[in-house]
């Protein structure tokens, strides 16, 4: 379960920060610091989050936790594209260098493992994770998040193991249209496929996958 959680993407594109400074080499060193103040409490000192409400970020890939971080970002006095009133605090005070060292820091930690929670599910989540719904026009998931969840470095994040809840509220966010910061609406699309007993298996098999 190593390296390379979008939801909850969780789940698009990694892109640069607005405003983005030229790119220095990132140091994990200087991201465990601010991590321990910043990050710790909802996400755990090693990214390994104590609570589903919050993603595990532990072995995410680094340029997905970039593009989140400024997506929280007010950028010109516009409204962030990921919004969140909590995030966007966390994330308004951290310069393109800072989010870099922290996205460094949690990509190397080892992230702990799940468990698929709903034997009589998990049958359908393999279903969809590793083959779609051809009728419905649903991708297989694995398509972009790789066979085990390790998603695809710089483009979709690894989920294997992330918490079922999380996926299931991010999942949910984009059939809404309440999150909206995936590349081309491909996630958008794919959730407005999904109907809850769909997300909701899919979600366990992923807390299960490793």
């Amino acid at each position: 379960m190593r390296r390379v959680w979008a939801l909850v993407g969780f789940l698009v594109c990694a892109a640069p920060l607005a405003g983005a400074e030229p790119a220095a080499k990132p140091d994990p060193a200087k991201g465990q610091s601010i991590a321990n103040k910043v990050c710790a409490a909802c996400h755990g000192a090693d990214g390994n989050s104590p609570t589903p409400a919050n993603p595990k970020l532990a072995g995410q890939i680094p340029e997905y936790l970039f593009k989140q971080l400024g997506n929280f970002k007010s950028v010109d006095g516009k409204k962030p594209e990921r919004e969140n009133p909590v995030m966007g605090g966390m994330a308004a005070g951290l310069s393109a260098a800072d989010v870099r060292d922290v996205a460094a820091y949690f990509s190397v930690q080892a992230p702990k493992p799940g468990a698929a929670r709903r034997p009589e599910t998990i049958a359908l989540g393999r279903k969809i994770w590793r083959g779609g719904d051809l009728a419905k026009g649903l991708p297989a998931c694995a398509a972009c998040h790789g066979a085990a969840g390790a998603g695809l470095p710089a483009q979709y994040p690894r989920l294997a193991g992330q918490y079922p809840e999380y996926v299931e509220a991010q999942l949910k966010a984009f059939r809404a249209g309440e999150r909206r910061n995936d590349a081309n609406k491909m996630m958008q699309s794919i959730a407005s496929k999904m109907s809850d007993p769909e997300i909701r298996a899919v979600a366990d098999y992923i807390f299960g996958l490793r």
